[in-house]
This record gives C-alpha cells, structure tokens and sequence, in this order.
C-alpha cells in the first residue's frame, strides 16, 4: 500500500491506494494557521495511527519549496513553523521501512495530470494551479523537470511590476490572481456595484451569514447570470494567466498546459479568457499556442499525484 499526502496552505489530505492505484481510503482536515506546522504534523501522526495496513512508500506534495533529494522544507508562505524542517525523515521515524519522496505540490500536481489525469499522452505538460497561491509544474516523458533545489516554475513569482529603488513593493502573478488576491478584489469592488448586481449579491448573502472569505467561488454562478463585473474579473484574471504563461511557452514551449486550483472551478469561461489573451503575447513563430486543458483531477491533483511519487519509489 502507498500513502499519498498534501499538505497545503488551507488543507491536509492523506490517501492510500488499492491495487490498482486508484484512491482507496482519505482522510480530508481543514488546516489551521494559527495551529503552525506542528499542529499538521500532529493531524499526519494521529491519522498515521488509523491506518490498517503501514504504507511501503510515501509520496508528499507540500505547498511550498523544498529540497526534493533530501526531503527537507526550505519554507511554506501560508504556514508558520516549516523552514528547514526534515519532513521526509520524520516520516520514516514514524514509518519505519518505507521510502519517502517529497515534493512541492504544484510538481506533485502536474505529475497527477500528466499520468492520471486530463493531459496523459503529452511528453511536455505545463500544470499552472491558480489557488490559494499561485504555482507551476512541468512534468517532461511524464517524470518532473527539477532545476536547482529547492524549486522551478514557480509562475506566480513573476514580476508584473517590479519592485524599484523607491520604495514600490512591485506586483506579483500570484499577488494579482491567487484566489485570495481575487478575494480581496471582490470585497473592495462591493461598494461601487450596483444593488441588482448578481455577483453583489451572492456575496453578500455569504457574509450576512458570516463566511467572510472564498468570494472567488462566485464568480461562475454571476457569470453565468450575465453579471457584466463577473465577466471582467474572469476576463483581467485570464489575462494575467495567460501573460504569465507566454514566458513558460518562449522558455520550455509545452504541449499541453494545464488550469488547476480552486480558481480553474470556474471552468471553461475562465480557460477561454487565457485562450483569448494568449496569443497576443506569445511571439507568431510558437503559433498556435499549445492546447490549453482544465485540470480533470480537481482537489485530488496533488493526492494522486503523491500517489504517483510513491509508485515511483
């Protein structure tokens, strides 16, 4: 048996898988911040604990970057508590015999996708996630491209304004368009929409009751009411993606490239706002631009993906 585990910004995930590497049993938590990366490691050890069989390898996709050959985290930006922790060795202290590989959870992702899930058959694939950070994974003859340690295809930490000798903190891919950056857009967009307006509304109703918070995830619905301010922030939001992933096509030029995260749940509008705005940015010889997918696995991308680090072990 293999245990696939994801350790995110806002949720902890551990699956096993059955014989024919399909996920047989999960264990889902809600991660508490103020809890720092103890309180994770706690929820992993007394889960470790309900298992009626000891895993023979773990494969872990953790949000953030880390030294994939030794196993060790250089830091997690959501998270307090995780820099320079040996995850991959305080796992085979409480497993003993199994291997350990430890990944970043974006790679994990594209790996999940490129085997498993919506872009198998593809030698190059780019995975973006757009969720509560922005991340990347290239996965090449369906094994992950690694750069130096402790990281690569980190998308969201492209400049879109770059800091200066002023002063100015600059701007960000993941500043502009993870889902909590979205977030924060919405709620500062409340005041000036009009009061028929869907996406207003919708959010409002969610605050009235006090989920303060994921405003994202209304985004679709308004859209699909014709909200005219919905379909401009899919718009911006695909327009930033896409700028972001010229750079990844003049540099490493992939087959197919992959929309995942909480923020691809807003399906196919979002995918064809990047279609639309790729191609003005990517040089006429790369034309056409790669395929664009959206993600098949969903919130299981970086579970089977680990599961995967584990077959390989």
């Amino acid at each position: 048996m293999n245990l696939g585990i994801e350790i995110g910004g806002t949720k902890l995930q551990l699956v096993t898988d059955d014989a024919s590497g399909q996920i047989d049993k999960r264990f889902r938590y809600t991660v508490e911040p103020v809890q720092g990366a103890k309180g994770i490691l706690n929820q992993i050890e007394a889960t470790l604990a309900q298992l009626t069989e000891v895993p023979t390898a773990i494969g872990v996709g953790f949000g953030g970057p880390v030294n994939w050959k030794t196993g060790h985290i250089a830091t997690s930006h959501q998270i307090g508590g995780w820099s320079g922790i040996d995850l991959a060795g305080w796992l085979r202290e409480r497993v003993p015999g199994a291997t350990v590989q430890i990944d970043n959870d974006a790679n994990v992702a594209a790996l999940g996708e490129a085997r498993r899930g919506v872009a198998t058959g593809f030698d190059n694939v780019f995975y973006v996630t757009l969720g509560s950070g922005v991340g990347g994974g290239f996965v090449q003859q369906e094994q992950i491209y690694h750069g130096a340690v402790p990281g690569e295809a980190e998308l969201g930490h492209l400049w879109l304004v770059p800091p200066d000798e002023s002063g100015s903190a600059g701007q960000t891919i993941e500043q502009t368009i993870s889902g909590w950056a979205v977030d924060e857009q919405i709620r500062n967009l409340l005041p000036q929409l009009p009061d028929d307006s869907v996406l207003k509304k919708l959010v409002q109703d969610a605050h009235a009751v006090n989920q303060v918070g994921g405003e994202a995830r209304f985004l679709h619905p308004a859209y699909e009411a014709s909200d005219p301010v919905a379909r401009m922030l899919i718009e911006q939001i695909g327009s930033v993606a896409a700028l972001g992933l010229s750079h990844i096509i003049h540099l490493f030029h992939p087959d197919a490239i992959v929309l995942g995260g909480g923020l691809s749940l807003i399906g196919e509008p979002l995918r064809a706002a990047v279609r639309q705005a790729l191609p003005r940015f990517v040089m006429k010889a790369f034309h056409p631009v790669p395929i664009l997918l959206l993600a098949k696995l969903g919130e299981d991308a970086v579970p089977v993906g680990a599961l995967q680090l584990a077959n390989a072990l």
